[in-house]
């Protein structure tokens, strides 16, 4: 990209004054395949001055006019299409199969899904002896991960663009590049000047100057938990608005009653490993009764084995971990484990096979694993799944639930029975029999896993303020 170097500040790329650099690393052959700024306080304070200027104007804008500005922000995505595809996969990994089903089209999906609630929504309504009115709340700070990175920039640029709102986006320095792509979207659409911004950076420096800042009236989150407390520190000064979409680490309740064993575990053991393991809400934790625990390791295994890893543009079901830190941090964990007493039946911290280059882990599986064990609480962010047995179903009700977390759950049986099982955990979305998440279903989590939640109108409503005008 010919703006690496730049930010995109009030519809321009505009260069900082910072002379710090960030190498942006291929995963895969670990390779430097670009360098993006290192933001600073004085970066984040004319990004702010932009969008608050921007927001003025914007919040006057009309329903329909938001409506088409959308509609065009769909259109130059679609024709920008496979330059995401090819971002993702370079600069985090992402196998390109991924890259082009998954990846790259959450984000259309994202902004259909803000189009269709934006349609259908009223900003003003008689309530009784008042009048509800919706208004937007301000400039949003956004910070996101580098796992699903078009995903959880759009759910959340697309919602602030549907609320009238402006905002500032640091994306994560390990992929910046998806942001800065979205950036030329945007601009091609005809979002207006300070609007969007774009700012690279480190946490610590341009995170935290943007959940300090005065001016900002929300900030928008996603990342571990410990990333998140700390924004919400900071942003505690100026009583901002705190969104946080944090870690999870999920149960997968297989009940006696469910209709194949085989295809649940498999299916749950594939989950678990997709993007390799880099999705915040991972079936982690397969919970298995007694009965079936032997027969769902022995499935568990195979899937693992079965589950190819090699170069991301290749013909291969998972690609590398996306940083260095992060595929570090998953070795340590399966050492733990293991150290731990758990019983490791496939995998482990040896590379892939002809993978000498990238951060390759191989798809793993604990077994014998205690709710009490490291690897059992932890998030672990990589291809790593704990079996853990269950003599009653209460007993799998309460694994499933001892955990700081509560981003999502998962349970395998009869309908009607998992629906039961579903209502009793403390998750923020729990999916039955392998489905997939419902169109405009909110997401967010409890506990540690954060507030709020994204995704069609609730996202949408997360970006407004509430005001009651009462008049005799």
């Amino acid at each position: 990209m010919s703006n690496d170097l730049n930010f995109y500040i009030n519809g321009e790329w505009v260069k900082s004054e910072s002379n710090e650099t960030i190498d942006v690393i291929n995963p895969a052959n670990e390779e430097i395949i670009g360098q993006v700024t290192a933001g600073t306080k004085e970066d984040i304070d004319k990004a702010v001055s932009a969008a608050l200027d921007a927001f003025s104007s914007f919040q006057q804008t009309t329903k329909a006019q938001r409506i088409e500005l959308l509609k065009n922000v769909i259109t130059e995505y679609e024709a920008r299409y496979d330059d995401f595809v090819q971002t993702i996969t370079k600069e985090m990994g992402s196998p390109i199969w991924l890259s082009e089903a998954a990846q790259a089209k959450t984000g259309i999906k994202n902004i259909h899904e803000t189009l269709d609630a934006l349609e259908s929504y009223e900003f003003e309504r008689p309530e009784g002896d008042y009048t509800l009115i919706k208004e937007p709340i301000g400039v949003i700070g956004m910070i996101t991960p580098w796992n699903w990175p078009m995903n959880q920039i759009t759910t959340k640029v697309s919602a602030a663009l549907a609320a009238g709102c402006t905002m500032i986006l640091k994306p994560s320095e390990i992929s910046p590049y998806c942001a800065m792509l979205l950036a030329e979207v945007f601009d091609k659409a005809g979002v207006p000047n300070g609007v969007f911004n774009v700012v690279n950076g480190y946490g610590p420096t341009v995170g935290a100057a943007l959940s300090e800042h005065p001016d900002v009236a929300m900030m928008s989150f996603t990342g571990s938990t410990r990333a998140g407390i700390a924004v919400a520190q900071a942003s505690a000064s100026s009583v901002k608005r705190v969104h946080q979409e944090l870690g999870g680490k999920s149960s997968n309740i297989i009940l006696d009653d469910v209709a194949d064993l085989e295809k649940s575990v498999k299916g749950g053991a594939g989950h678990c490993f997709l993007n390799s393991g880099q999705s915040c809400n991972a079936p982690t934790k397969m919970l298995i009764s007694s009965k079936n625990y032997d027969k769902a390791v022995e499935i568990a295994v195979a899937t693992a084995n079965k589950t190819t890893v090699g170069d991301p543009n290749g013909e291969f079901r998972l690609g590398p971990i996306a940083n260095k830190v992060q595929y570090e941090k998953i070795l340590k964990l399966i050492e733990i484990g293991i150290e731990e007493g758990a019983t490791l039946v496939a995998g482990g911290v040896e590379k892939p096979d002809g993978c000498d280059k990238g951060y390759y882990v191989r798809p793993t599986v604990f077994a014998n694993v205690t709710n009490d064990m490291t690897i059992a609480k932890e998030e672990i962010f990589g291809p790593v799944l704990v079996m853990i047995k269950y003599n009653s179903e209460e007993e799998a009700i309460n694994i499933a639930n001892d955990t700081e977390y509560g981003l999502a759950g998962y349970v395998q049986g009869d309908p009607d029975h998992a629906r039961e099982v579903a209502r009793k955990i403390r998750a923020g979305q729990v999916i039955i029999n392998g489905g997939a998440r419902g169109t405009g279903a909110p997401f967010g989590g409890y506990k540690a896993s954060g507030n709020g939640r994204e995704h069609g109108l609730h996202g949408l409503e997360e970006c407004l303020e509430t005001k009651a005008i009462i008049a005799p």
